[in-house]
Formats: structure tokens, sequence, C-alpha cells
């Protein structure tokens, strides 16, 4: 059993790219929605079992694909059983554009961790922000809610930026310190 699921869906593979890259530096198990939005027993299993849950989808048209939300849809049932109570979560989204409304993307998945009661933890890094910053620094999109991705549309997976990519091993490394604090 991990301590921590990252629940993630990727509809061209970069995002799975980042949640295998964050999950190699912990003890997170990966819980990959299908392209038909499913998950099979063992996969629920394992976020059941789970005692944090990072979520993560790419931001598609404002908010995430429809696969991730026939998932969120799916956990009415826990909702109402209070089965996910006082766990905690996190999140992160990627889009191609800078701003690409992630932050949108961020409160959506931050509103379902409250729905099922759960402790949701923020990103905890100041913004680089200054004349000196530079592409690949560490949260140079200036997340605060979650860790934010930028890859140009016509990025390979090989090709997001590193900072971003370290973003969110900094964020999932948080999450995993809250969850062993509070557990």
């Amino acid at each position: 059993m991990s301590k921590l699921a990252i629940l993630v869906f990727s509809g061209y593979g970069h995002t799975l790219k980042i949640a295998q890259a964050a999950a190699a530096d912990t003890d997170a198990v990966l819980v990959e929605i299908d392209a038909n939005g499913e998950l099979d027993d063992d996969q629920w299993q394992q976020l059941h079992q789970a005692k944090g849950i990072i979520f993560a989808a790419p931001t598609y048209m404002g908010n995430v694909p429809w696969q991730f939300k026939k998932v969120a849809d799916a956990t009415s049932g826990l909702w109402a059983e209070r089965a996910w109570q006082n766990k905690v979560f996190g999140g992160f989204t990627n889009s191609a554009s800078f701003s690409g409304d992630k932050q949108v993307t961020l409160i959506w998945m931050q509103t379902l961790a409250a729905q099922h009661g759960g402790i949701w933890v923020s990103l905890g890094l100041l913004p680089a922000n200054s004349k000196e910053a530079a592409r690949n620094d560490v949260n140079v999109l200036g997340g605060s809610i979650g860790a934010m991705v930028q890859t140009p549309a016509d990025a390979s997976v090989d090709e997001i930026p590193a900072g971003d990519i370290e973003t969110v091993k900094i964020y999932v490394a948080r999450v995993s310190e809250i969850v062993d604090k509070l557990a």
C-alpha cells in the first residue's frame, strides 16, 4: 500500500510524464485513468487505501478533461459515505498556454477535495517573478494553489520545461511530507 496516490489522466502523454517524474522521487503510486474515463477495481482500491491523493490532469478548455470528470463524478457515493474524509489532497495541471486557465482547473480540483472533506495542500513556493527569472526556474508560472506546468502545443513529452517538472516534484514531496505529519 502506498501512502500517496497520483490520480492522473493524460491525453497526449505530457501530464503522465510529469506524474511519473514526481512519483519516482516519492513512494507515490500512479493511478492512471484510461481513455474512456475508467478505473479498474484495483485502482479504486489504491485510491481508497492511500492517505493522500494528488489530482493530475491537463487543462482542456478551462477545466479538467471529461475523462477526469467522469472519475470525479463516480466518487459521489464515496462523498455520501465520507469515505475520503480527512484524506490529504493536492493537484497539478498542464496546458499549452502560459495561463491557459490552469488556475480554474486547480480551483476545481481543490473544490472536489473539499467536497470530500479533504485537506488541501498548497504549493508552498514563492514565484520566480523577478527580472532575472528564467523559464526553467522553479514556479516561474507563479502558482500557489497547486503546481502549474506549461508545455507548448508543439512540444514532445521530452520538451516539458525542466523547471516546471521540478516544481511538481517539489510539490509532490511537500504533499508526501504533510501526509507523514498527519498520519
